[in-house]
């Protein structure tokens, strides 16, 4: 599995957690281990750029998913294919702003931000009522994990 990491953001951000956390939630999916996914951190400019391009709304926004190929999860006995799953887009000022609201930091949200991402790359979606229960628990089950496991990891 390839992922890169590009921070272009200006913000000093720890990159291997955010390895570690794909690696960990790409796992949970059972995405292959062939897949590929980009993730890119962007200042606050360069987001509401893309914003405005691809979605047709003003200002920055948190985090933006580009999928390419439409891998969909897999499961133990069949993982997805192979393929580019896609790029996820966070922009770090933005999670600042709202760990602060949160009582959260940063790392955090850049954490739930990239799980949302990825699941969006995926094909889950929060549109409707429903999507949103399913993705948002999914969402949740994958970060209590993927914090279990850097316990695990320290210890």
């Amino acid at each position: 599995m390839t992922i890169e990491i590009t921070n272009e953001s200006g913000i000093d951000i720890d990159e291997t957690v955010l390895l570690r956390l794909t690696e960990h939630n790409l796992g949970e999916l059972h995405v292959s281990a062939d897949a590929d996914v980009a993730i890119l951190l962007v200042d606050e400019g360069a987001m509401e750029a893309l914003h405005v391009q691809w979605m047709d709304e003003p200002g920055p926004t948190d985090v933006l998913s580009f999928p390419m190929d439409e891998l969909r999860p897999g499961t133990a006995e069949q993982p997805t294919p192979a393929g580019l799953l896609g790029d996820i887009v966070l922009c770090p000022q933005v999670a600042e702003t709202q760990a602060q609201a949160a009582g959260h930091s940063t790392l955090d949200e850049l954490i739930l931000l990239t799980t949302h991402g990825t699941l969006h790359l995926l094909g889950f979606d929060h549109a409707e009522p429903a999507e949103e229960r399913e993705m948002f628990g999914l969402q949740r089950d994958l970060i209590q994990s993927f914090h279990v496991s850097e316990r695990r990891r320290r210890t």
